[in-house]
């Protein structure tokens, strides 16, 4: 295949049907990284419609559970075999340090594995009881058919697999559309499920913009489930998209993350050095480009003052760069539109009355920040209030809002003071408080006492305006199936309903 040709359609790997390509930036230096194929509506169609065939007549579907799952850990395998050069590739791509990128490859390989475990561990159906040795009734769970997936560009490689994984391993087929900016390792994952043994039509991949796209998708009569994973916005109009054809939607689509941070947490220097630690990666991992990132600190009154100041000073040491550069802490924004996106939320909280702590604005160039990135200092914004744009709306950047509290009941009410409900923590040596807080928060992931782990066994997704269904877990893979009651009668008889 040539460098343009990162469709794949029906096992074939192709250019788009226009001829078109795209660029993609390293947002390191702004330089061309790679030319990918521009997909179009006709790609798009074409492979819905080798998805279709090979879910209504190809052999995936009918594949034993014990292949399926055999060639998912396969998959996983040739990730760690691939494991420094995706790294690589999700490092210059999204802009991460090579150690994050790392980290992805692994909780990818992970995911894989863990839904070859929960397939093979499972029954054949649920028996159900209609009261009668007579009747046999058991309910079934099959594959939903054609899935189109839609995924962001901050965690490009690990959105596919909560996508992917758990849809193979139920007997779909799928179209994925990687974010246009950071398209370069869903390609590359495509290329290893190809190399595992997946069937040609299976795994179908259409790299192109959002419009037409991801549209064409989302609206297609073909397809049987769409799953997005991005902003709010785009989520809306996918749902809208999808409605006239009654398809299965499932949206992640973001949060505004509070982390709630109570004094007696901080009463020991210990629980003061760990609380701040936690507060920096929950704002500031991958320049704070991250749907649950905790990007809002709400913070005990008493405590604030020394909270954030050493916050504030711990901030301004975060070494910014290229990512794959040794000693890196934290890359660039993933193009000049984030970065101008973080510039204007910053200004407009500072015209809102917000105390700049640290950060603002773009850090001087140096040999591993070349003057063309997008780079941007981690920024702290003290005397924060929920009227502000900033600790309202989403920034996806390395932006930390503070806002503070007196009782327990105010924190709560100011960590559910959001349209989203993605993810939270709370920070308190009291067990009983820690209990009631996270009960309390109304967001799909609660921490208490730490901040960012999540496990592919447990469920991920939010409340509110931060999506429908949920993905990891079982009710992650129940997502791609439908569930169908089989009754059958061992003694059929007539039933005299009617006299004639």
């Amino acid at each position: 295949m040539s460098a343009t040709e990162t469709i794949h359609i029906d096992g074939v790997w192709r250019a788009a049907a226009s001829g078109a390509t795209r660029e993609v930036l390293d947002p390191a230096d702004a330089k061309v990284l790679a030319v990918v194929a521009e997909g179009g509506s006709d790609d798009t169609d074409a492979a819905v419609a080798a998805a279709r065939r090979a879910f209504d007549t190809g052999p995936w579907p009918t594949t034993s559970v014990a292949d399926r799952a055999a060639l998912l850990r396969r998959v996983a395998d040739l990730l760690q075999r691939d494991r420094e050069e995706i790294a690589l590739i999700e490092s210059r791509d999204t802009g991460k340090t090579l150690e994050e990128g790392r980290v992805d490859v692994d909780d990818v390989t992970n995911a894989f594995r863990y839904f070859a475990d929960l397939v093979m561990n499972e029954s054949g159906g649920r028996v159900v009881d209609a009261g009668s040795t007579e009747v046999h009734s058991v309910v079934v769970y099959e594959p939903v058919g054609v899935c189109a997936f839609i995924t962001p560009w901050n965690y490009p490689l690990l959105q596919a697999s909560w996508k992917v994984a758990p849809a193979l391993a139920a007997g779909n087929t799928f179209v994925i559309k990687p974010s246009e900016v950071t398209p370069l390792s869903t390609v590359h994952l495509v290329k290893l499920l190809v190399e595992a043994g997946l069937p040609s039509g299976t795994a179908n991949i259409v790299t192109g913009a959002g419009n037409p796209v991801g549209a064409r998708l989302s609206e297609h009569p073909g397809v049987d489930l769409v799953s997005f994973t991005g902003g709010l916005a785009s989520g809306t109009k996918v749902m809208q998209a999808a409605a006239p054809t009654v398809k299965k939607v499932a949206l992640e689509l973001g949060g505004k993350n509070p982390n709630v941070v109570f004094a007696d947490a901080c009463a020991t220097e210990e629980g003061f050095d760990t609380a701040v630690d936690q507060a920096l990666n929950a704002a500031f991992i991958h320049s704070g480009q991250v749907c649950s990132a905790g990007a809002r600190l709400i913070v005990e009154e008493s405590v604030r003052d020394r909270f954030v100041a050493e916050l504030a000073r711990r901030a301004e040491k975060i070494k910014l760069g290229r990512g794959t550069e040794d000693g890196v802490e934290c890359g660039p924004l993933v193009s000049e539109q984030q970065l101008a996106k973080t510039e204007a939320y910053v200004a407009s909280a500072l015209a809102e009355g917000a105390q700049l702590r640290c950060g603002g604005s773009r850090p001087e160039p140096s040999d591993v920040r070349p003057a063309t990135g997008y780079f941007y200092a981690p920024t702290v914004l003290d005397y924060c209030h929920g009227e502000m744009r900033v600790v309202r709306e989403e920034t996806f950047g390395p932006i930390l809002t503070v806002e503070t509290f007196h009782t327990e009941d105010e924190a709560i009410a100011l960590a559910n003071d959001t349209e989203y409900g993605l993810a939270g923590a709370v920070w308190t040596s009291d067990a009983g408080r820690a209990r009631r807080v996270a009960g309390r928060m109304r967001h799909g992931t609660v921490w208490i006492n730490d901040y960012h782990p999540y496990l592919p066994q447990a469920e991920w997704g939010g409340f509110g305006k931060s999506g429908v269904g949920r993905e990891l877990g079982p009710a992650g893979l129940a997502e791609y199936r439908e569930p169908k009651h089989i009754y059958q009668n061992l003694n059929p008889a007539p039933v005299r309903w009617f006299s004639g």
